[in-house]
């Protein structure tokens, strides 16, 4: 698809109902809270990842059953990333239950409409109500590390968690709870606490470094988890895509295009700020990144280092203990 001469939403075509599995060519939505984009279909653990793959999805459950290093290091290069519940995709292809999408909010030079990956059919939507919503009515962004759904204003039918940074569209406020149109299940609510309500067009203001930083800070303690993009677990670019993004910052998903592709100004080392990103590659010397952390001054770095760690700060002489420090982009102006 050609972003500046985009064709008609195929989900409003002939032969789809409201909330319908999508098919080739389609323009879906995802339908659960995350949903795990994997390298190619038939690679998933039976007893371990199914809680990733049903729908609704239990993150806290697939997270229990790679309780040890090595079941989730054993992710590594088999998940490429993670959609948020909304988050618009486009069907190229569909084999048996799954289906080939592109992330279309996760730019990536792999593909120029967006991160490529497969993940279940079931948990994508065509429904037409919910495109129309996305594009012309007001956004709840969720600003809470997890929210939960609610099938009712009062509260009294609870329903699936969501993650920080899920973005739906609006439909009412009453002062307490937002409306929120969500894809193949009609209308449900949130906490007005827990998120921020932006009009068509509007942008996060300009934030400062403080402000940006303060956000990474939120999720010291999370588990690191291959691909990951929500509250229950990040990569490393993963962090740094999310938190940055919740600020109106885009960037690449993926740690080589983030210092590479992101067009952001380039920092010498003797010259890094607080709010910086700073690179490592596979070996000293080599071109191909591996890792990104933000930096905060006084030698410190915070990121998502590996599968045995969770968020944390360090300091960064002391991370690189190999030399494999690449270099830095700066992608808050200062």
């Amino acid at each position: 698809m050609n972003p500046s001469n985009p064709t008609p939403d195929p989900s409003s075509r002939a032969g789809h109902a409201p909330g319908s599995a999508p098919r080739p060519g389609d323009t879906a939505f995802v339908q659960v809270a995350v949903a795990t984009v994997w390298v190619r279909p038939g690679l998933e653990r039976a007893g371990i990842d199914d809680p990733s793959l049903t729908v609704p999805v239990d993150l806290d459950a697939w997270n229990s059953a790679m309780d040890e290093t090595e079941t989730l290091r054993w992710l590594t290069g088999r998940l490429e990333t993670q959609a948020l519940l909304g988050a618009r995709v486009i069907v190229d292809e569909v084999d048996g239950q799954w289906a080939r999408i592109v992330v279309t909010d996760q730019p990536s030079p792999r593909d120029p409409r967006g991160y490529p990956g497969w993940v279940p059919l079931a948990q994508l939507s065509v429904d037409q109500g919910f495109a129309q919503a996305a594009a012309s009515s007001p956004t709840a962004t969720v600003t809470a590390s997890r929210s939960r759904l609610m099938e009712d204003a009062e509260g009294t039918s609870p329903g699936i968690e969501v993650s920080f940074g899920t973005v739906l569209p609006v439909l009412g406020r009453t002062g307490t709870v937002v409306e929120l149109a969500v894809p193949g299940d009609g209308t449900q609510y949130l906490p007005e606490a827990d998120v921020v309500v932006r009009e068509p067009g509007e942008v996060p203001p300009t934030p400062t470094v403080e402000e940006v930083i303060a956000t990474g800070e939120r999720f010291l303690g999370l588990r690191y988890l291959w691909s990951g993009m929500s509250a229950w677990g990040f990569d490393c670019s993963g962090f740094t895509h999310s938190v940055f993004r919740h600020h109106g910052i885009t960037m690449p998903r993926d740690a080589g295009p983030q210092m590479n592709g992101s067009g952001f100004p380039r920092v010498e080392r003797e010259d890094l700020r607080r709010g910086d990103l700073v690179f490592f590659s596979e070996g000293p010397g080599s071109p191909e990144i591996r890792h990104v952390a933000m930096y905060l001054g006084d030698d410190l770095i915070i990121h998502a280092p590996n599968a045995p760690r969770t968020i944390a700060v360090e300091s960064l002489s002391g991370y690189d203990v190999k030399g494999e420090y690449a270099g830095a982009v700066r992608a808050i102006e200062q």
